[in-house]
């Protein structure tokens, strides 16, 4: 069996080689870069408040995470950012932050609407009355998880020059809105594989509006893809763009 602090911090490391800089990263520091206090919620590797620090950011960043392993990855480069180990609920914001965001689809990992609702509290008690809570999902309607098929398989090399096989399978039929499947890693150096089984809810918009709006957010603008194209059935995604209100 594979030790699982092994398996951790050995996925963290593969983690931005699996994700590479892309569009959507290019779209999110735009969004740090025009704001005074940034609290990234989910923040991984850290990478995206790394690079607005590294561009010279001056204002507070602040990177939140839950896994241990993600902040072991971002502090090991020197940066101006505070790392916060936990989630939302792991302190009292005070309202001190001009934009929060979560990236990478973080926002599908909250499936029960008790989390959801706890979770969205969080980010308008987070936030100054009038700024912004910016995050992605998967558009439901362009039914992504019909390509997480076991004959996709990924091929990298971890830090340590090892090519790791990376595969996706979807778990058992989808159950309306929420979607279970497991990512396998295997490499040969390896006892055997590690599994990782995730569940993720696809909110259309209008679910979403509903959630944004019981916590005190409205909708400003609604994205299809990272150009700013429109939200149409078969955009890939849907980007929101939240702002607090005063209550």
């Amino acid at each position: 069996m594979v030790d699982r602090s092994f398996a951790d911090l050995s996925l963290a490391a593969l983690y931005d080689t699996l994700n590479p800089w892309g569009p959507g990263d290019d779209f999110y520091l735009g969004l740090v870069r025009s704001a005074e206090s940034v609290l990234d919620v989910g923040c991984g590797t850290g990478r995206l408040l790394r690079r607005a620090s590294a561009d010279g950011h001056r204002g507070r960043l602040v990177g939140l995470d839950p896994a241990a392993a993600m902040l072991v990855q971002a502090r090991r480069h020197r940066s101006g950012v505070e790392w916060v180990l936990g989630d939302l609920l792991a302190r009292d914001w005070g309202g001190r932050f001009d934009l929060a965001v979560m990236t990478g689809h973080a926002f599908q990992v909250l499936v029960c609407d008790e989390e959801l609702r706890a979770a969205l509290r969080a980010v308008h008690d987070a936030l100054r009355v009038g700024g912004r809570f910016v995050f992605e999902t998967r558009n439901p309607a362009a039914r992504a998880w019909e390509t997480w098929t076991p004959d996709r398989v990924r091929r990298v090399t971890d830090p340590d020059g090892r090519v790791v096989r990376v595969w996706h399978e979807v778990e058992g039929p989808v159950a309306g809105d929420r979607v279970t499947f497991a990512e396998t890693f295997a490499c040969e150096t390896w006892p055997e594989p590690v599994v990782s089984r995730t569940t993720l809810r696809f909110h259309g918009p209008d679910a979403l509006s509903a959630f944004l709006h019981e916590a005190g957010l409205t909708v400003v603008e609604q994205y299809g893809d990272w150009r700013r194209g429109p939200l149409t059935p078969t955009a890939p995604e849907i980007i929101t763009v939240a702002r607090r209100g005063s209550r």
